[in-house]
């Protein structure tokens, strides 16, 4: 990683006690802080120094962004854009490196703590069980944002029967409800976690067919998400259907 290098950091979900050893080293040697201030905590801005200029990007769009990146690198500042969650998802760091690399300034990605790691610990919950589900779908749907590809319908993950974890989806839960129930039935488990790790954290718990009356009763418009699927439940002895890892019946004899 180039000292110089713009850092894209993740800031985690919100709370300030989740960001990694390395983001907290990077903000503190920061000049220049770009953040998302819809989405994150302030005080996460506590591990900046206090010499540092803090720029908030909810008014900003992508040009007006990469043109605050690029002339800082240029007059020799050390810069992190942080973004929340972990830089991997919706974070439009695609496109805001492409401006980079045709400006001829380095960058480097620092991870962080995704949203849905954390709304499942707040929910004491694992998304892959044994002989439940193997496999997380994180998506979205299509609203006032980006078109989704014609391959990523939601009845198409739908039919998989994974965990499934919609962002950017609160808006349209009561219709997503509806068209998940044909493969999940209107009883399998739902739960929304707005702003987790955050200090006003808020979980809901229903199922598919009465999540939606819980969200609309606690006016959620953003900054939540979605979790669907049966290793949500309350499921009977885990030993029945223990991971093939910590099975007492495997060989652990051989080397692998």
């Amino acid at each position: 990683m180039g000292a110089l290098a713009i850092a894209f950091v993740g800031a985690g979900p919100g709370a300030a006690d989740l960001l990694t050893v390395r983001a907290t080293r990077l903000l503190a040697t920061a000049d220049l802080v770009l953040y998302p201030g819809s989405y994150l905590d302030r005080e996460v801005l506590a591990h900046c120094s206090r010499a540092a200029e803090l720029v908030d990007t909810a008014e900003l769009d992508l040009d007006a962004i990469a043109d605050r990146l690029i002339t800082a690198h240029r007059a020799g500042l050390a810069v992190v854009r942080l973004v929340s969650g972990d830089p991997s998802l919706y974070s439009a760091v695609f496109e805001q490196t492409r401006r980079l690399d045709a400006a001829g300034v380095p960058w480097h990605i620092t991870p962080g703590v995704p949203a849905y790691a954390a709304a499942a610990a707040v929910l004491g919950r694992e998304l892959t069980v044994p002989l439940v589900t193997q496999s997380v779908v994180l998506t979205r749907v299509q609203a006032a944002s980006t078109a989704m590809p014609p391959a990523e319908a939601l009845s198409a993950f739908a039919a998989t029967r994974a965990t499934l974890v919609l962002h950017l989806a609160i808006t349209r839960i009561r219709a997503l409800m509806a068209d998940l129930t044909p493969e999940y039935g209107p009883d399998c488990p739902v739960a929304v976690v707005y702003r987790a790790s955050q200090p006003d954290e808020l979980v809901l718990r229903g199922t598919v067919s009465d999540i939606a009356d819980a969200v609309q009763a606690a006016g959620l418009r953003s900054a939540a998400l979605i979790m669907v699927g049966r290793a949500l439940a309350d499921l009977p002895d885990p030993c029945a259907g223990a991971s093939h890892l910590y099975d007492p019946a495997r060989d652990r004899s051989g080397s692998g």
